[in-house]
């Protein structure tokens, strides 16, 4: 299989030279650099460079590089982005050439406010779909509970992506699990998204700079994951001057500083924020603790005009200790180094080692049986990225990643004078390689774009597998209706390093775009993806406390194919933009738990949990105005996300008798309105109403007694729902007066979360009623009720 491997980089390789050599037939030249903001010396991202009077042109990448080929002549060339002064420059161009441009934030007209950083059609013409990007000056005008800003629920503000409730962790794109979303911060994996167990996400939106989420059409240098991909990227720090800004709110304070090492060449950027609710606690005789903290930190540095090297990280925790009953820990740690090479005016590179852990520990203090035990998952990753620009209508991309991860599922050790022994889960080794080739045709109206992704991954010893009966792990128990662990015939020891499972697959990715007229296009995108990772939950969403496992001997890597088509709009020269996405999925390999299922302490996962099946399909309705004093969107998904669970063998039943039953996070309704009104200078509002269908629970059917419990009895699964979701949140922002501070401003910012109280169940539990015995009474859970905050952020 390593012939392939190699086979394959070969043809990509020999494919690019080959274009190469045509395009340099062509006898044309190359304007090509960067595009940066004029104040603080950072990169624009999707930045626009025209050629006045003609349909040729080309956005800056993620780095802020272009590259335009043109005949030799005399241009007129226009380079804008929205929310900057344009920039218009005459120029002979002769042979190749670099053109650096710095744009000026233009100043801010209340008729002229805009929530987007992208072109002002980029939506109609660029050849991407279900994509959307957000700017975190938008995300800090939301809405937020407790006035904390935030990137994971703003992006549930859009269509497509939800959450199963208040405070639930992690969140859901066109029915898929949590756990099949790829979070990259500056390209490093973030594997528990949340904050004091889902109230929050990590990542802090005075660090980011640019927030993109693909909820289809994903690209082909994107992989291991089905359902989306989040890229954060982190800001690069201001190379002209030292910049501050800081913030308080109700129960957390945040800061950051930036500015440059050495002046236009490098700069840095830090930035942290914590909580302070134990210290609430502790001053109120309270000896619980609750807080978290994030830190996040990056720096760059110009060799020159063809190199520069970038350096970030992010370090975050919680902590959680109920007295002296047990104390919980868990957090992310990420480190990137990347360099940007440009080997020539068409040809562009980036070379990344990237670092990822995640680890949770907890401390069980019940006297006499007091223990600690911790479990986490790490990740080593090569990767290098190639933009080849071969013209403006051809554009190759291609690269490869090889990820090495080490799995430590639990390891418990007794605290002194505890009655529990040591001991320890398996540790699980694997490694993921990942090789790509995509390539972009412009032709008049139709753009196209199709790629390809051959995935590998190898499940590694050090370890004992054990070999089942029959291959059977599991086996359904006719007599008792349950299923039951396989019977162990014997084991087969793994070396380290040696194969215990291999898994290779080729991931087909298209799209197009046909631009009907300035204002309106229509696009359709395939791909199918792999997932050799898997989050092993029995919950809703995800805890800290769930495990990952690797594919391997009895767990197959999850596959999705995903179809999508729509039609976009743009009204009022592109103040309006609209658009209808319909989609359908259909997924493979998907892990579900048996009823009474053990998934943290079991050294043998493969006996607690059944494969199975599914599939999703929804339509998508997004309107946004982009301009004016009233600013904002309307979102709304019809969608239907289903599992179905057979079975080992023809006598058992599976879930629900192998019919299809509703995904734990399924909404068939989802509406979303956020609306930004800037009433002057001073003074603005903003507001959201979120409206949805409950999410799939089981209740029980009946009871019986044994040993005097009462036990609930269950019988289908997610055949019941909660009751609708709903609120309505509102903020207010007051800007105070610039000549306070000596280089930038404050704002107070007053909100409420949950205006008219709506109690929305988190979950419907059922006790025996205390006056009536016998009789079981329904209580509901609810997290929030009206819950008002106040902010104030200062810059300096």
């Amino acid at each position: 299989m390593n012939r392939k491997i190699q086979f394959l980089l070969i043809a990509v390789v020999l494919l690019s030279l080959l274009v190469a050599v045509k395009a340099i037939g062509q006898q044309k030249v190359t304007l090509s650099g960067y595009v940066r903001d004029q104040a603080s010396g950072e990169d624009l991202i999707g930045a626009t460079v025209q050629v006045v009077g003609t349909g040729t042109g080309t956005i800056t990448n993620v780095y802020g590089f272009y590259s335009l080929t043109l005949p030799s002549g005399n241009y007129t060339l226009q380079i804008s982005f929205v929310g900057y002064d344009s920039y218009t420059i005459e120029k002979n161009i002769a042979g190749n050439e670099t053109l650096n441009v710095e744009l000026a934030g233009s100043v801010e007209q209340l008729d002229e406010v805009v929530v987007t950083g992208e072109a002002e059609n980029a939506n109609i013409v660029n050849n991407e779909m279900s994509v959307v990007r957000l700017e975190p000056k938008t995300i800090k005008e939301v809405p937020a509970v407790l006035g904390e800003a935030d990137v994971i629920r703003s992006i549930q503000l859009l269509p497509g992506i939800t959450s199963v409730a208040d405070g639930a962790s992690g969140f859901n794109v066109r029915g898929g699990a949590a756990d099949q979303n790829l979070i990259l911060l500056d390209e490093g994996i973030i594997y528990n998204s949340a904050h004091l167990l889902g109230l929050y996400s990590v990542v802090n939106p005075d660090a980011v700079r640019d927030i993109k989420i693909y909820k289809g059409g994903i690209p082909a240098r994107y992989g291991g994951r089905l359902s989306s991909v989040l890229d954060v990227r982190q800001r690069e720090g201001n190379s002209r001057q030292f910049n501050g800004e800081a913030g308080v709110g109700l129960i957390s304070a945040r800061a950051l500083v930036e500015g440059p090492l050495i002046k236009d060449k490098s700069s840095y950027m830090i930035a942290g924020r914590r909580s302070y609710g134990d210290a609430f606690l502790q001053l109120t005789g309270n000896d619980n603790v609750a807080y978290f903290y994030d830190l996040n930190v990056k720096t760059n540095y110009t060799l020159n005009d063809r190199n520069r090297l970038f350096l970030s990280g992010y370090f975050g925790r919680d902590k959680f200790e109920l007295g002296s009953i047990f104390s919980n820990n868990w957090g992310n740690a990420t480190g990137t180094l990347r360099w940007n090479h440009l080997f020539s005016k068409k040809l562009f590179a980036n070379f990344s080692a990237i670092y990822s852990n995640y680890d949770y520990s907890i401390d069980q203090l019940t006297s006499g049986a007091e223990f600690n035990r911790k479990s986490n998952i790490i990740t080593y990753n090569l990767k290098g990225d190639f933009s080849f620009f071969i013209d403006n209508n051809n554009l190759m991309e291609f690269g490869a990643d090889n990820k090495w991860y080490e799995f430590r599922p639990g390891e418990i050790t007794p605290i002194e004078g505890s009655n529990v022994l040591s001991s320890s889960l398996d540790e699980k080794f694997g490694q993921e390689l990942g090789i790509y080739a995509s390539y972009e045709r412009k032709l008049g109206n139709l753009t196209l774009t199709g790629g390809l992704r051959f995935s590998g991954f190898l499940r590694q010893g050090r370890q004992e597998i054990p070999v089942y009966l029959n291959d059977q792990p599991v086996v359904y128990n006719e007599d008792l209706g349950r299923y039951e662990d396989g019977e162990i015939i014997s084991t087969i020891s793994y070396g380290s390093g040696e194969t215990i499972s291999d898994f290779y697959n080729f991931e087909p990715r298209f799209s197009a775009t046909y631009v009907l007229n300035d204002r309106s296009s229509v696009k359709a995108s395939y791909n199918r993806l792999y997932q050799y990772l898997h989050l092993i939950s029995n919950t809703n969403s995800p805890t800290p406390l769930d495990v990952w496992a690797p594919s391997g001997p009895f767990i197959e890597p999850q596959k999705v194919d995903q179809l999508a088509v729509g039609y976009f709009r743009n009204f009022a020269e592109n103040m309006y933009e609209a658009s209808i996405e319909g989609y359908y999925k259909e997924m493979d390999n998907l892990v579900d738990y048996v009823d009474g299922a053990d998934l943290l302490t079991t050294n043998t996962l493969e006996t607690e949990i059944l494969s199975g099946s599914g599939r999703s399909y929804g339509l998508e309705l997004y309107v946004k105005k982009n301009r004016g004093r009233l600013t904002g969107w309307v979102s709304y998904t019809l969608s239907k996300s289903e599992r179905k669970v057979t079975g080992i063998g023809a006598d058992d039943p599976g879930i629900n008798n192998g019919r299809y039953y509703a995904a734990n996070y399924d909404k068939r309704n989802d509406l979303s309105v956020t609306a930004v009104y800037k009433l002057n200078d001073r003074w603005s509002l903003s507001g959201n109403f979120i409206y949805a269908t409950g999410v799939p629970t089981t209740y029980p059917v009946g009871r019986y007694e044994f040993a005097g419990l009462i036990i609930p009895q269950f019988e289908d699964r997610n055949q019941q729902r909660l009751p609708d979701y709903h609120r309505l949140d509102i903020s207010a922002i007051l800007k105070g007066k610039k000549q306070r501070w000596k280089r930038g401003g404050h704002e107070w910012i007053f909100g409420f979360y949950n205006l008219y109280n709506r109690a929305n169940a988190t979950s419907i539990y059922f006790v025996e009623s205390e006056d009536n015995k016998g009789v079981s009474e329904a209580w509901k859970s609810y997290l929030f009720g009206i819950t008002p905050s106040i902010t104030y952020n200062f810059k300096f």
